[in-house]
């Protein structure tokens, strides 16, 4: 667990962790899914540096769905050129076309 974290952040980990090991998630995604839990509430509460994800969003779900800065980080995984330029439905056109 990174140093940055308190107690509660330690307390909450192991919480989400146990969780989603008794739902029959291996060790490795229970705590992959604990870290992104409590590293998304210390960005809604600002004791982050980067107040934004970067992540790509919900791979299950439409491109639609997403905010344009995890299309943009979508489309940097995929080296599309002129990401930077684009608004969202161009990213969602090019990530599909791509």
């Amino acid at each position: 667990m990174p140093r940055a974290w308190t107690e509660k952040d330690e307390r909450q980990y192991e919480h989400v962790k146990s969780a989603q090991k008794s739902r029959g998630k291996s060790t490795d995604r229970a705590e992959e899914v604990a870290a992104r839990t409590v590293n998304k509430q210390r960005r809604q509460e600002k004791r982050t540096k980067s107040s934004t994800s970067k992540g790509t969003g919900n791979p299950n779900g439409p491109l639609e769905q997403r905010t344009r800065q995890e299309l943009y980080n979508r489309a940097q995984q995929l080296n599309i050129s002129g990401r930077s330029r684009m608004r969202k439905k161009e990213l969602v056109s090019a990530i599909r076309n791509h």
